[in-house]
């Protein structure tokens, strides 16, 4: 029965820190767009390769 002296504030910090997290995380954002991110992963974005020009060439 003791055990329960130190359960239960225990059991109530753990609850404020979790809900501290969580209102944190909500406040900075991170909660604000659940899709972008699963969708930007398929997406292919090929990097744009500058075009050589034939005098570069001939110099080299």
């Amino acid at each position: 029965m003791e055990i329960l002296y130190l359960l239960i504030p225990l059991a109530m910090l753990i609850l404020v820190v979790i809900a501290g997290f969580f209102f944190w995380s909500v406040k900075s954002g991170q909660m604000d767009d659940l899709e972008g991110p699963a969708y930007r992963i398929l997406m292919d974005d090929d990097s744009i390769k500058p075009e050589v020009k034939k005098q570069d060439k001939e110099k080299s």
